[in-house]
C-alpha cells in the first residue's frame, strides 16, 4: 500500500524490523567511512574506554535508515528530506547486538507554499535486543498529498 502525507498523524508509529550486526560488518563499514581503532582493531578496542569493539555511530544510523526504508519509506511517497534535527548515540553497539528501530510521528502540517505535499516530523529510536536505546534521532521528511 503506498503511503501519502494523509496517511501519517501525530502519535502514529511504526515498527521498522530488526537487524544483528556482525563484527566483520563492523570492522568493514568502520575501515572505509569511520576508521578509529575502536572500530576496526578488536585488540586495540579491548584496550580502550569501550573495552571492545563497536560499530561506528554512523553505521548504527546507517542499518537504522536501512530498517525505515524497507519496512516505510520505500512505500512513501517521499520527496526527500531537510534534514535531521538531532541525533544521538546513547550506548555502543556491540558484535551480536540485534537491533530493532521505531519511528513515531511528532508532527504533520501541510506545506503553505507547495500544496502538492505535507512535512512530518518524526522520531527515530533505535533499540538493542535488552530493550536499551542506543540510537536516537529527529528528523523530517516531504510527502506528497494523495493525487
Amino acid at each position: 500500500m503506498r503511503r501519502y502525507f494523509e496517511d501519517f498523524a501525530v502519535g502514529q508509529t511504526f515498527e521498522a524490523g530488526r537487524v544483528t550486526v556482525g563484527e566483520a560488518e563492523i570492522i568493514a563499514f568502520a575501515r572505509q567511512y569511520d576508521p578509529q581503532p575502536f572500530h576496526i582493531d578488536p585488540d586495540a578496542a579491548r584496550a580502550s574506554i569501550y573495552d571492545g569493539l563497536i560499530a561506528s555511530g554512523w553505521h548504527t544510523a546507517a542499518l537504522s535508515m536501512r530498517l525505515l526504508v524497507d519496512a516505510i519509506f520505500a512505500d512513501t511517497a517521499g520527496m526527500g528530506s531537510p534534514g535531521v534535527d538531532e541525533l544521538r548515540w546513547l550506548r555502543p553497539v556491540r558484535p551480536g547486538d540485534t537491533l530493532g528501530v521505531r519511528l513515531t510521528i511528532l508532527e504533520a502540517r501541510g506545506s503553505s507554499s507547495k500544496p502538492d505535499r505535507g512535512i512530518i516530523r518524526f522520531r527515530v529510536e533505535t533499540q538493542n535486543q535488552a530493550g536499551e536505546l542506543v540510537m536516537r534521532m529527529t528528523g523530517a521528511g516531504f510527502i506528497a498529498r494523495r493525487p
